[in-house]
């Protein structure tokens, strides 16, 4: 029996979720795809300085998983930038946190003061 999809948590979606070079065409080809939970790791590791274990935590998965993850997001985002492709940002397992009166975790994008998990 196959094991059920775990949803990862994910704070917000990206305010904006295209990128690219300017005047670029916008085909099929010239688009790398960049998955929700794939963003929220890049956000959380290298923006919000999380290590992969605190990023774990955030997102309600293991570390290894983080790993792959942010492994394929960095892949991604490295193609976008040397090929001159637009990045789409879409899709995913994801949840977004409904924490509302808990808070959801550390650096929280939900408008409220995050704080540690304990």
């Amino acid at each position: 029996m196959a094991r059920p999809v775990k949803f990862r948590r994910v704070c917000c979606l990206p305010k904006s979720n295209r990128f690219g070079p300017l005047g670029s065409m916008m085909g099929e080809k010239s688009q790398i795809i960049m998955t929700v939970d794939e963003y929220e790791t890049i956000r959380l590791i290298d923006l919000e300085d999380f290590n992969q274990e605190e990023c774990a935590r955030q997102m309600n998965i293991a570390r290894s998983t983080v790993q792959g993850i942010y492994i394929e997001a960095r892949k991604k985002l490295a193609e976008a930038l040397v090929k001159g492709k637009t990045l789409v940002i879409e899709g995913g397992k994801y949840r977004l946190c409904e924490d509302i009166e808990n808070e959801c975790g550390r650096n929280c994008h939900r408008g409220r003061r995050g704080r540690h998990f304990e």
